[in-house]
């Protein structure tokens, strides 16, 4: 099977722009490592294609080259918190909340439309309370909700696996602060992607 993770900077991680076996830091690697263990007699191929930076439109933008061609039997997707994060500077380009909605739709009809077998799991995007947030934490804990709410309604709109991370990270303050689990209130360490890792496996194990 050939796995493909999707999305920004969170997905990203440092993985190699040359060389797809070099996956990165974050979770893609932990569930690359967990899942390649445990299912090796299926011999996965795992490509992170995920792009620091990028917006639900940059992702549209690159669909062919990115997701297309590749063919993948799963992809999962972790996008929205730069749609917020690109508006809280003073020269805004972010992605509001329906918009959001509407181009992550098309991106979703169009991969479905070219690659009808692919099976495809929705991350939710999350935000705490950090250096990178509290400047603008309102707009930040309003908006990235708004996000949030929007790639659940996709996942629901398309009959697709949908990951919560939200609930689950502020649960997790109860055991140790904001920035051990996401060290600027986005960005995860790693305690922050091994819970990533179990959710999308929980979920993976679900879409078998």
């Amino acid at each position: 099977m050939k796995i493909l993770f999707q999305g920004d900077s969170i997905t990203d991680c440092g993985r190699d722009r040359e060389r797809d076996v070099k996956t990165g830091i974050g979770y893609p690697t932990m569930v690359k490592g967990q899942l390649g263990f445990e299912e090796a007699a299926e011999q996965h191929t795992f490509i992170n294609r995920g792009i620091s930076g990028n917006r639900i439109v940059d992702v549209y933008a690159r669909i062919k080259k990115d997701i297309i061609n590749l063919k993948p039997d799963l992809m999962s997707i972790l996008i929205g918190i730069n749609d917020v994060w690109h508006d809280a500077h003073d020269d805004p380009n972010g992605v509001d909340a329906d918009k959001f909605y509407k181009i992550y739709c098309m991106l979703i009809e169009e991969i479905r439309e070219a690659l009808p077998n692919i099976k495809i799991m929705i991350l939710e995007p999350f935000v705490l309370h950090g250096t990178a947030t509290d400047d603008h934490w309102e707009f930040f804990d309003v908006e990235a909700r708004k996000r949030a709410m929007m790639a659940k309604k996709v996942a629901e709109r398309y009959n697709l696996t949908f990951v919560p991370l939200q609930a689950g990270f502020d649960a997790l303050l109860e055991q140790a602060p904001a920035d051990y689990w996401l060290r600027d209130g986005v960005h995860p360490d790693a305690p922050g992607h091994d819970f990533i890792k179990r959710q999308w496996l929980d979920a993976y194990h679900t879409m078998k």
